[in-house]
C-alpha cells in the first residue's frame, strides 16, 4: 500500500538456558565411590587374600608355563574355529540341499551339547576308536594309525574347543553374509563373475563389518574356555594352579593368581579388538562431531 512503510519484526532476547540439574547422578555416583573404597580396602587389608602369596607365583615357571599353553590353545582353537565356521556358513547357504543340510547338522549338534562333554570326547578318542585308518569306504584299509599318538591330549583339547567354536563362528559369519546388499552379488553374476571370486572379493570383505566384533568376543571367551581343559590336565594356566594349591592348599591365592594373568590377557585382546574394529569401520563411522569418515 502507497504510504506504508514496513516495520521491523522485534528482536528476540537471547534465553538464559539454565542446565537441568541431576542431583540423582551424584548421589548415584557418590554411593559408588564408597563402595569401590569398600572393596579396595577389603582387597588390600583381609589378611585371607595372602597376596605375598599371590605375588611368590605370580611369575613362577610352572604359572607361565600354562600361559604358554593357554595362549597356543586360544590360537590354535580359534584358527579352526574361524576357517571352519566360515566353511559352514558357506554351506549353509549353498543351494544344494544336502550341502546345507549337513551344514545345519553341525552347527545344531555342536552347539547343543556341551563343549567340556566334547573336549573329554576327543582327548580320550582312543577308547571309542583304539586306531584310525584309510582305505576303501567299506572296503579294505591300507594305512593305520594309533588314535593316542594321533590325537594326543593336547590335540584333543584343541580340536574339541576349536571344532565347537566352528559352530558358533558359521551362525556370525552367516550373518555377515547375509548383511551384504544381494544387489551386489547380482550385479558381480552379471559382469560374469564366478562365486568364489563375488565371495572372497565382494561379498565377505563387507561382510568383515558385522563379523569382526562378534569374532573378538569370541576370542576374548575362549581363552577363558580353555579353563575346561583342566579336566583333562591339558597343561593350561587353570591346570597348572591346580596342581600348585592341590600341593600346598593355598586355593584362593592361587586361582587369584590365574584371575589376575586372564584379566591381563582378555584386556590387550579388547585392546586389539578395538583398533581392529575402528579398521573395518571405516567409511562408516559418525565422529562426535557429525562428520563421517
Amino acid at each position: 500500500m502507497a504510504g506504508s512503510t514496513d516495520s521491523a519484526p522485534p528482536r528476540s532476547e537471547p534465553i538464559a538456558a539454565v542446565p537441568v540439574r541431576h542431583p540423582g547422578r551424584w548421589v548415584a555416583a557418590a554411593v559408588l565411590l564408597v563402595l569401590a573404597a569398600m572393596v579396595v580396602h577389603s582387597l588390600l587389608t583381609n589378611p585371607a587374600w595372602q597376596w605375598s602369596v599371590v605375588g611368590d607365583y605370580l611369575f613362577s615357571g610352572r604359572v607361565l608355563g600354562g600361559l604358554l599353553v593357554t595362549a597356543e590353545l586360544t590360537v590354535l582353537a580359534m584358527l579352526i574355529g574361524v576357517v571352519g565356521g566360515v566353511l559352514i556358513a558357506v554351506m549353509r547357504l549353498s543351494n544344494n540341499p544336502i550341502v546345507s543340510g549337513v551344514a545345519w547338522f553341525y552347527a545344531w549338534f555342536f552347539r547343543g551339547t556341551p563343549v567340556l562333554v566334547q573336549i573329554i570326547f576327543w582327548s580320550f578318542i582312543g577308547f571309542l576308536y583304539p586306531y584310525l585308518s584309510l582305505g576303501i569306504p567299506f572296503g579294505p584299509e591300507f594305512i593305520f594309525f594309533d588314535s593316542n599318538k594321533l590325537i594326543p591330549l593336547f590335540m584333543g583339547a584343541v580340536l574339541g574347543l576349536g571344532l565347537n567354536e566352528a559352530a558358533y563362528m558359521s551362525e556370525i559369519v552367516r550373518a555377515g553374509i547375509l548383511s551384504v546388499d544381494t544387489g551386489q552379488t547380482e550385479a558381480a553374476e552379471a559382469l560374469g563373475m564366478t562365486r568364489t571370486k563375488i565371495m572372497t572379493r565382494i561379498v565377505l570383505p563387507q561382510a568383515m563389518r558385522v563379523i569382526i566384533p562378534p569374532t573378538g568376543n569370541e576370542t576374548i571367551s575362549m581363552l577363558k574356555t580353555t579353563s575346561l581343559v583342566a579336566v583333562v590336565a591339558g597343561g593350561d594356566l587353570f591346570t597348572e594352579v591346580q596342581l600348585i594349591y592341590g600341593g600346598n592348599y593355598k586355593q584362593i591365592p592361587l586361582l587369584v593368581v590365574a584371575s589376575l594373568w586372564y584379566l591381563l590377557f582378555t584386556s590387550v585382546l579388547s585392546v586389539g579388538q578395538y583398533y581392529i574394529e575402528r579398521r573395518y569401520s571405516r567409511g562408516t563411522s559418525v565422529q562426535a562431531g557429525g562428520n563421517v569418515r
